[in-house]
């Protein structure tokens, strides 16, 4: 809790959002860390398969408070089995978002972009690194469709996959990021002259006005898919600190899709 914390202050986190010890005893010692997307039950019964004595999310339990967790609830399930299972939950969310080594950065690296800056920046860390939602910056010239076969390549799988829009051909070579939903920063990534701005989540308007005014070209992951690349990039940082601090602690990044999605279909009809 204290590297997360020093890592990735809950004063970062957005007015609305909660992050922090969800459950769990703070003075239990932990042999073994599931990292994942979603407090789901999937992620809770690989937690117990795995003998996990902490699990650190991205996404909260709960965003708004609540009086009840019966567990014929699906939260109050989960919760219920984590405690029983003595398994602490963590997260950090909107914090792990801004900050160095966050969701943003992780997303940045996975495609390439060099010496990136935030999209939209909040301010400076301890460490003088500046701070703030999305990531922008430099890479390769390319063309666009190479890039979208790169995004699809490093992306985790899932059912989702990727959207793009414009011509394959046009040569990109500044690219903006935020993992997540992103659409609020539709206007940021053009003004920050981004070629392509990746993201999740765009709504069919705010996206369809967007491209009517021009760069950047869109695409469009899944909100998983964006976050998940955070993950393996916490592992590093985890084990890293556990080697210097001469403490064994086994970590584990999850692979459980947690998308709503299960399958994906081409429509095709309405031709005739």
């Amino acid at each position: 809790m204290a590297l997360m914390e020093a890592w990735y202050p809950a004063s970062r986190a957005e007015s609305w959002d909660r992050v922090g010890l969800i459950a769990g005893d703070p003075s239990a010692h932990v042999t073994s860390i599931l990292l994942a997307v979603d407090p789901v039950s999937a992620v809770v019964d690989e937690a117990i398969d795995e003998d996990a004595g902490l699990v650190i999310t991205h996404h909260p339990l709960y965003l708004r408070g609540t009086s009840f967790l019966p567990a014929s609830d699906p939260k109050g399930a989960s919760i219920t089995r984590l405690i029983k299972n003595d398994i602490a939950l963590f997260n950090a969310h909107t914090n792990a978002d801004i900050s160095a080594d966050g969701v943003g950065d992780a997303l940045a690296q996975l495609v390439g972009i060099t010496s990136s800056s935030p999209l939209v920046p909040t301010g400076i860390d301890q460490a003088g690194r500046p701070i703030g939602h999305g990531r922008i910056g430099s890479i390769a010239p390319t063309r666009l469709g190479d890039f979208l076969d790169l995004v699809a390549e490093c992306l985790p799988a899932g059912p989702h996959g990727i959207f793009g829009s414009g011509d394959p051909g046009t040569i990109i070579e500044r690219v903006a990021v935020s993992g997540g939903a992103g659409d609020s920063f539709l206007e940021v990534a053009r003004e920050g002259g981004a070629d392509v701005f990746l993201t999740a989540d765009l709504r069919h308007h705010p996206a369809s006005e967007h491209l009517e005014g021009g760069a950047p070209a869109l695409i469009c992951g899944s909100h998983y898919a964006t976050e998940w690349p955070w993950l393996p990039l916490l592992k590093r940082k985890l084990v890293q600190a556990a080697s210097t601090a001469n403490v064994e602690v086994r970590v584990k990044v999850s692979t459980i899709i947690t998308e709503p999605w299960t399958s994906h279909r081409p429509t095709l009809g309405g031709r005739k």
